[in-house]
């Protein structure tokens, strides 16, 4: 698995005495020895933060740089600098940080001897000696003073935006997106502002991949055997036909086949209201459900409006994502639902669920899951032209069983509902378990997105 790499750089200077004047800035770290001692503790303390990271983290070794010119000799093969600002000049400072693509500033007041740019890297580095910020590559939100917590956060973010930007997605029946602008826009700007890699797959040719697999006795044992165990799976219940419900299981193969053959880690299934039934003689909804529970990245209706949001906050999150539709928030409530929820919905234990039909078309399979009352997810809602996301905090307060989609939940929206009424954008949502705000807000100002944070406002 791919890990972000982060090189860890200190910038140090050392002074001579000068007699009846001020000849040293501030700063603990002012000898040959200082810094020894303080390259020491970085190392240790950056060997347990790659032991508390719940994500791949690569650590190459500290460089000390004193001068300019040692700016060039700096291992310049990794993701983000991890800046230790000591000591050492603006110039210098300066110079690091256009080696990366992002760079993280760690200063101390308490965690070790204080250090000199803790002092003036917001009026010097940032402000330049004005009141504006002049700095486009480097913000506030790149500081961190003493705490390693903060450190992890923002490395998982930026470990979450590497992978998005590296993302190959196969969209069976090509690409679209929800509305007139999103379906025209979105893919565009998936490519473009993501980096992602679509590859279409036609429907004539995963018709002929499923003819194939028909054809295939070990693929329909196979199909079968799965689908056996799937059922015994704690609280799993199924309540449609037994033949939709074998057949996901072998589109489920033809999917799993189909990333394989593309080394893809996401798929997407356009038209997977309509065009798909006929074809797999079921609906796409159980697969694209079993695939997001063994950490693939599966979505319905092929909409790039939601996709990158959607990947962004599963690289964050370490867990399967919920594309889901939104309705209108009420009294701090809002209901979700769509009939592709994974059931791994906190990475490793699965939610009870019933296997029912797809509601719209009561055809098929769809897993209708149980989600844990009380448990706090992270929801996002993108927009369409990919300029502003709504983001905010819920907390499940149950699973109903309204006419609509089979998965669905009603959330309490913690923080200004009518606000969020408001600005709500595009149309799709995606929601995980756990708390990802902070990561969200981080990882799109790398992106130029505004965020609004409901939660927080």
């Amino acid at each position: 698995m791919e890990a972000l790499v982060v090189k860890p750089v200190i910038t140090f200077r050392e002074y001579e005495r000068k007699e009846k004047r001020s000849w040293r800035p501030w700063g603990g770290v002012q000898t040959r020895e200082d810094l020894r001692e303080e390259v020491g503790r970085i190392e240790r303390e950056l060997g347990s933060l790659v032991e508390k990271a719940d994500f791949p983290l690569k650590i190459l070794p500290v460089s000390v740089v004193e001068k300019e010119e040692d700016v060039y000799s700096v291992e310049k093969e990794a993701d983000v600098a991890l800046v230790y600002a000591a000591s050492g000049s603006l110039e210098v400072l300066e110079k690091v940080t256009e080696l990366f693509n992002w760079t993280i500033f760690f200063l101390r007041h308490k965690s070790g001897p204080v250090y000199l740019w803790y002092e003036v890297i917001h009026p010097r580095f940032l402000r330049a000696g004005t009141d504006y910020f002049v700095r486009k590559d480097v913000t506030v939100e790149d500081l961190v003073v003493d705490d390693y917590g903060e450190v992890l956060w923002r490395l998982r973010a930026l470990y979450a935006l590497k992978r998005t930007e590296k993302t190959k997605i196969v969209a069976v029946g090509g690409t679209s997106g929800w509305g007139p602008l999103g379906r025209h826009l979105s893919p565009l700007e998936a490519r473009r502002k993501w980096g992602l890699n679509i590859v279409v797959v036609t429907y004539s040719e995963l018709a002929e991949k499923i003819k194939e697999a028909r054809k295939d006795h070990r693929m329909l044992e196979e199909s079968k055997r799965l689908a056996e165990e799937y059922l015994k799976t704690p609280g799993t219940t199924l309540k449609t036909s037994k033949d939709f419900y074998v057949n996901s299981f072998l589109l489920y193969l033809v999917f799993k086949k189909l990333l394989e053959e593309y080394g893809a880690k996401a798929i997407t299934i356009n038209e997977c209201m309509a065009t798909i039934m006929p074809i797999a003689e079921t609906t796409a909804c159980l697969p694209l459900s079993i695939l997001n529970d063994e950490g693939y990245i599966a979505f319905c209706e092929s909409d790039f409006v939601v996709i990158p949001a959607g990947i962004l906050l599963h690289y964050i999150s370490g867990k399967p994502v919920f594309l889901v539709d939104p309705t209108t928030p009420h009294h701090g409530v809002v209901t979700v639902a769509h009939c592709t929820a994974p059931r791994k919905m906190n990475g490793k234990n699965y939610e009870p669920a019933d296997i029912l039909t797809h509601f719209e078309s009561d055809y098929g399979a769809a897993p209708k899951v149980f989600f844990k009352k009380g448990q706090i997810v992270t929801v996002v809602d993108p927009d369409f032209e990919d300029r502003k996301w709504i983001i905010f905090r819920g907390k499940i307060i149950e699973s109903p069983s309204l006419a609509i989609c089979r998965s669905q939940i009603d959330l309490e929206i913690e923080g200004d509902w009518k606000l969020l009424l408001k600005e709500m954008r595009g149309f799709h949502w995606v929601l995980a378990y756990g708390d990802y705000l902070k990561e969200l807000e981080y990882a799109l100002s790398k992106k130029g997105i505004e965020v609004v944070n409901i939660t927080q406002n």
